[in-house]
């Protein structure tokens, strides 16, 4: 990874674009988040011949996963509403060989243009939190699945068990008063509560069936300059673009302070956080 201070002057201190920073860290991700697609296949039961929906694919996982898992006879569809997002996936796809994934450009919500009770499981794998109606996408997605079809949803869990989050957030509400976390709102903490999340199963008509939680690492670099450098592409609040110069640049100096807590034997650097894996079926 790039160390902090090899970004341009107008990125230090200030979020930068959400594709350039995935074209920057996306294998690694890939690498450090791969025991959580897995397990999610593992879950949702797939074998070769298994018919996979995946929602809010954006890059590709879990679907290139699922893609393989399921593969000769198996398929997958793939949806997003970001088209950039699933160039990542379709440039993998390629470069993969992989001819059993279907790309659908559609949102989560609606589903457009994805068969009805056509799909042995569904998967979402952090997305369902950021939908603007997740309640409507839980709909629409038991509407795609056969009956006793299952789903499986990975989410982040309570905003102190998640260091991406909560480290670069802490350091800046120390700077500078804050609004708390609005859980009924889009964001990595709608389903922070694992009763919010049930509810919203039962009232689609989904069977809770079982949940667990696995630690995540999302993100690791060789230097706290790297470190900063992931926060203020990923897990850092758009409040910092939004203080002055002098804010901005006391927040990077605590941060390089901060960083030491998140340093392992290794000496490598890590932000992660707690993920629940939750399986529901259709009756």
């Amino acid at each position: 990874m790039k160390n902090a201070d090899s970004l341009s002057p107008e990125h230090r201190g200030r979020p930068i674009d959400v594709v350039a920073a995935w074209r920057r860290y996306d294998a690694d991700e890939q690498r450090l988040s791969a025991h959580v697609s897995e397990r999610m296949l593992d879950l949702a039961g797939l074998r070769p011949g298994s018919r996979v929906l995946d929602i809010a694919t954006g890059r590709g996982e879990p679907a290139l996963r699922a893609a393989a898992r399921v593969a000769p006879d198996g398929f997958v569809f793939g949806t997003d509403a970001s088209d950039d997002m699933l160039d990542f996936a379709r440039a993998r796809a390629a470069a993969e060989s992989v001819t059993n994934l279907t790309i659908v450009l559609t949102d989560g919500e609606a589903l457009a243009g994805v068969p009805e009770q056509a799909f042995d499981a569904a998967l979402c794998r952090w997305g369902l939190m950021f939908f603007n109606r997740p309640r409507e996408a839980l709909a629409s997605a038991r509407r795609r699945l056969r009956p006793g079809g299952t789903l499986v949803a990975a989410m982040w869990g309570a905003p102190e068990h998640v260091s991406w989050w909560s480290m670069p957030w802490g350091v800046l509400a120390r700077l500078v008063p804050l609004p708390p976390i609005d859980r009924t709102a889009p964001g990595p903490f709608r389903y922070a509560s694992s009763e919010a999340f049930r509810a919203d199963l039962a009232g689609t008509g989904f069977e809770f069936d079982h949940e667990e939680e696995v630690e995540t690492p999302l993100m690791e670099a060789a230097t706290p300059g790297g470190l900063i450098a992931w926060c203020l592409a990923f897990g850092l609040p758009r409040a910092l673009g939004d203080q002055p110069e002098s804010v901005r640049m006391a927040w990077r100096r605590d941060m390089l302070i901060e960083a030491e807590r998140y340093r392992g034997a290794d000496g490598m650097y890590r932000l992660g956080g707690l993920t629940r894996l939750v399986v529901a079926r259709v009756p």
